[in-house]
């Protein structure tokens, strides 16, 4: 069953950040996938916020990723510079998102992908 496993992200996220040259904080975790499979958890860290966002792909095999903010039990409270500097962020996880959506494309994993 194709997946992305945590060196496809990890080499993937490399590239982001080499194109883009934003993300060198995001990080991929591992996330058992059924039978085993390694398929990775993006972490985006935000320096504006204390909420967690991360992404994932819709499902194994599956082009289209969704982003998940989990909510938070306080109120933020910004100013105008740590606002644009929170939208900023917020722009680098879209547009990773997209990114991976584009190379998730016909991508199957196979033991090439693990070297």
């Amino acid at each position: 069953m194709p997946f992305r496993s945590r060196e496809t992200l990890e080499r993937w996220l490399k590239e982001f950040h080499e194109q883009r040259g934003a993300g060198d904080l995001i990080r991929v975790l591992v996330q058992d996938g059924s039978e085993g499979s390694d398929t990775g958890l993006v972490i985006v860290p935000l320096a504006n916020s204390s909420v967690s966002v991360f992404m994932e792909p819709v499902e194994i095999g599956d082009a289209r990723w969704r982003i998940t903010i989990e909510p938070q039990p306080d109120f933020t409270i910004l100013s105008s510079f740590q606002m644009h500097a929170l939208a900023a962020e917020f722009t680098v996880a879209a547009e990773l998102c997209s990114f991976l959506e584009a190379k998730s494309v016909g991508h199957e994993e196979d033991d090439a992908d693990e070297s």
